[in-house]
């Protein structure tokens, strides 16, 4: 049985190994090595062509969606990243928070870590930071960003209350998250749910979406917003190599749904804690 570290360990290594390739090579692959299928970690992205702030060079196709797109974020704004990778929505962030801002991204491979920051210091941005760190453990402390983000990123950690938690921690009062990620609806088979490929392409780490939303909810956040939702197909390419031909029906035509998501959620203000007295963790909740 996987336990949470040796899960985070197979995305660190899965993941090493992508930031080392290209873009193209990571879409002609299943786990960053050419091992086994066309397309696994491409299955979910979307484009970002036309956004401001958009580098291919930082772009790995590694997203479910496009969180900065909808994170609200205002000129002087800080924004921190969850699971930065290669500094994309970094540098989409950057170009809404203005050089008055201050954008942070956060990621426990070191290997993204080098490239995000050579990425940055091509484009002379200079209040642009990569962190090393665990998003369990952000090394970021309390009440200091306005907004955070996150693509496609914490389906892959174990510990998503614990996320949640630091989030909220790490929020100013009244400030905001937009995370894409992905979800399910109903229970994935036990063939791609134990896989650990399937871990690392972000399918079988993923909850259920009811229980994602109330994770949101009762670590403290308000005003709830579901801003983009979109179904995942899994090609067959991929669905082979786990099912034979009657399985494979099955899968396809039963009640399983694996989606993206776009969730907006806001950490109450000074004012509302107050009036609230509930705190995550606090003796009222």
């Amino acid at each position: 049985m996987n336990t949470d570290e040796s899960l985070k360990e197979i995305v660190r290594q899965k993941y090493s190994e992508i930031a080392l390739q290209d873009k193209e090579a990571n879409q002609s692959s299943c786990c960053g090595s050419g091992c086994c299928s066309t397309e696994v970690y491409n299955i979910m992205t979307d484009e970002y062509n036309g956004i401001e702030g958009y580098n291919p060079d930082a772009d790995l196709g590694l997203g479910c969606g496009l969180p900065t797109q909808f994170a609200k974020i205002k000129k002087g704004d800080t924004v921190i990243d969850l699971g930065s990778g290669a500094g994309n929505d970094c540098f989409v962030a950057r170009a809404e928070t203005g050089e008055s801002g201050k954008v942070i991204g956060i990621d426990f491979t070191e290997a993204m870590i080098d490239k995000a920051r050579t990425n940055a210091e091509k484009r002379g941005l200079n209040n642009v930071e990569f962190r090393f760190g665990d998003i369990e453990r952000m090394p970021v402390t309390a009440n200091v960003a306005d907004v955070i983000v996150s693509n496609c990123v914490l389906n892959l950690v174990p510990n998503k209350d614990g996320v949640f938690k630091e989030i909220y921690r790490v929020l100013k009062p009244g400030g905001h998250f937009s995370i894409s990620d992905v979800v399910l609806v109903g229970e994935l088979p036990g063939e791609l749910q134990n896989d650990a490929v399937m871990y690392a392409g972000c399918v079988s780490g993923a909850v259920q979406k009811n229980e994602y939303l109330e994770l949101i909810e009762r670590n403290g956040f308000k005003n709830i917003i579901l801003q983009k939702e979109k179904a995942i197909v899994i090609p067959d390419d991929i669905l082979k190599n786990y099912f034979d031909e009657e399985g494979l029906q099955k899968f396809k035509t039963g009640n399983t749904g694996i989606f993206s998501i776009t969730l907006y959620a806001e950490k109450p203000s000074a004012k509302q804690e107050s009036e609230s007295c509930c705190v995550p963790g606090s003796a009222c909740c």
